[in-house]
């Protein structure tokens, strides 16, 4: 239960009410009503802003529709208290009743708790990593690649149906470059002493399995052929053994696409002709000379011909070159085709999580995708800042493959996939994140990962604790949600019940978001209020999770326990990250 949706339909259906009386006119839009927690605490429960939305049009002063809403309000049956405040916002106290059942209503769930039909199906394609083909992936894509898998899981909670997308880029010069490179390498694999790796060819040690199985498998076949003759062969293998690679750099840390799709597919395939004579038939290809760039000019640049879409009509800045001056179609055509493939395929909304180097490729491709479907397509493009490696607070590099970067699975061996995911989430993904490999694997409450699972450990170890006292009782989730939790009175127990039925409401709207990183947030003030509550249960023992005389107050504070282990797991689900059980 989403109880600020809930209230926000209860208020709805009080203006419904009122109308029908006369007492308010009829046909008022209440689109704009919101039903949401008070900045402050200390101002109640819920707060709405109906009557400042509804004023104008119902033509009464904001207060005095307030005073309407409020009489009619505090004969709700879980509302305690109404307050206006301020130029027209009305504040709702709940009673600890409500707060109970709403605890119950974790415990019957448990950590299905949170899960939203909101999203209605709705299909959703979330593309991630799309690193490209030519070696293995880098810290940086394991930032994407935390955020686009714990974005598809949130949206899977929230109600979504989603598919989960890697993009081949195995189309373009890079692929050539891996092609040369591989060659060199199957030569140095029959013998051939290579030297240094010529500048431009890709230099790291990954390579060297890729050269020593082709030299297996076709012996001296292609040491002296032309390259028109082994390129295609050693593009197609060294593309497979890199995404080989790539699949197994993802698998340790928790990530599996539902679908790839090959960029060199579509152009074979002739979908990105087919795209572009699509944008043409419609007036949105033409040849023309775009302007200068600002500033200074590269020196490359020359005003030439060049067949362009007509991106200024969809909000870009300029019109963009859909084909190189060698005549090819530029990165961008490809991407076109990409995008109207995708909504052909039934995703109407698309989610794109890119590196910042590509922040001034954002606006092009929503043009783009606006014309290419209509307007019926949609596309919410995440950037993720660059990651910095640290160790005790100073940059920090590891032993690497690549011969020039960190990679994904040096840090996941480092420290762990679930350390990895928690932390990537742990900042908004268009912000810096600095990752401190000593901070990380501290056990304080500055290591988000330790405090968090810290609660979610603590939890059990009650619940393990009970279970030895009294062997006999039940401590199910079933059972523990017809125990006497009105019981649970105390401000600090009910601070932590309003925080665990705040859950649903977190899921829905940052699913709405497209932001994940409000999960560990969330967690993060879940914990800090359950160990708010342990440490008070050791200065007062009146409030002891277990006392042994009380047991209907054990229960019930089982219950209240109970209760956060499953709301953590639930966050931390959503995460790819698994709860431990105590901590070592």
């Amino acid at each position: 239960m989403n109880l600020f949706k809930y209230f926000r339909d209860e208020i709805v259906a009080i203006l419904g009410r009122l109308e029908a009386a006369g007492r308010l006119p009829a046909g008022l839009d209440t689109a704009k009503v919101t039903a949401e927690p008070p900045r402050e605490a200390e101002h109640g429960d819920v707060a709405t802003n109906a009557a400042m939305v509804l004023s104008k049009p119902a033509g009464m002063k904001p207060r005095d529709l307030a005073a309407l809403l409020a009489a009619e309000l505090g004969a709700h049956p879980a509302v305690t208290a109404v307050e206006v405040a301020g130029p027209g916002f009305i504040n709702l106290r709940l009673a600890d009743e409500f707060w109970a059942d709403r605890l119950a209503d974790v415990l019957r769930a448990g950590q299905a708790y949170g899960d939203s039909q909101a999203g209605r199906g709705q299909r959703v394609n979330v593309e991630y990593v799309s690193a490209n083909p030519t070696g293995p992936m880098h810290i940086g894509h394991a930032r994407g690649a935390v955020v686009g898998d714990a974005l598809a899981a949130l949206l899977d909670k929230a109600g979504f149906s989603v598919a989960r997308e890697y993009y081949i880029n195995d189309a373009g010069a890079q692929v050539d470059v891996l092609a040369r490179s591989a060659h060199l390498r199957y030569r140095e694999a029959l013998g051939e002493d290579i030297g240094t790796i010529p500048e431009g060819l890709y230099p790291g040690d990954y390579l060297k399995p890729v050269g020593e199985a082709l030299a297996a498998r076709d012996g001296t076949k292609w040491r002296d052929a032309p390259e028109s003759e082994w390129l295609p062969e050693f593009r197609a293998f060294a593309v497979a053994a890199m995404m080989g690679m790539i699949r197994e750099d993802l698998a340790a840390l928790g990530v599996k696409h539902d679908v790839f799709t090959s960029e060199r597919g579509l152009v074979a395939g002739g979908k990105v002709d087919a795209a572009l004579d699509f944008l043409a038939e419609r007036g949105l290809v033409y040849e023309g000379v775009l302007e200068p760039p600002k500033g200074k000019l590269p020196d490359d640049w020359e005003p030439r011909p060049q067949t362009l879409f007509r991106a200024t009509r969809f909000g870009d800045d300029v019109d963009r070159p859909l084909k190189k001056s060698d005549g090819s179609w530029t990165y961008f055509a490809s991407d076109i085709a990409y995008h109207l493939d995708k909504f052909r395929r039934g995703f109407p909304l698309m989610i794109d999580v890119w590196g910042a180097d590509h922040g001034g490729y954002v606006k092009r491709m929503q043009a783009a995708v606006r014309a290419v479907t209509g307007e019926g397509g949609e596309l919410d493009v995440k950037l993720c800042q660059m990651v910095n490696l640290l160790k005790g607070g100073q940059p920090f590099r590891m032993s690497k493959r690549a011969g020039t970067f960190v990679t994904l699975r040096d840090l996941v061996d480092a420290v762990g996939k679930d350390v990895v995911r928690f932390i990537m989430l742990t900042r908004k993904n268009d912000a810096h994140l600095d990752f401190d490999l000593d901070k990380v694997l501290e056990q304080s409450r500055d290591n988000p990962v330790f405090y968090v699972q810290y609660a979610h450990a603590r939890s059990r170890s009650v619940m393990r604790h009970a279970a030895a006292l009294w062997p006999e009782a039940d401590i199910s989730g079933d059972a523990l949600a017809r125990a006497p939790l009105r019981r649970l009175t105390d401000p600090a127990e009910l601070a932590l019940i309003k925080a665990l039925a705040g859950w649903p409401r977190l899921v829905e709207s940052a699913a709405e978001a497209h932001e994940p990183h409000r999960v560990a947030f969330y967690l993060y003030d879940l914990a800090a209020a359950f160990h708010a509550l342990w440490n008070k249960g050791k200065d007062e023992a009146r409030l002891r999770f277990l006392i042994e005389e009380d047991r209907d107050v054990s229960l019930a504070r089982l219950g209240l326990v109970r209760a956060v282990a499953s709301v953590i797991a639930s966050g931390l689900s959503v995460f790819g990250v698994e709860p431990v059980e105590e901590m070592r």
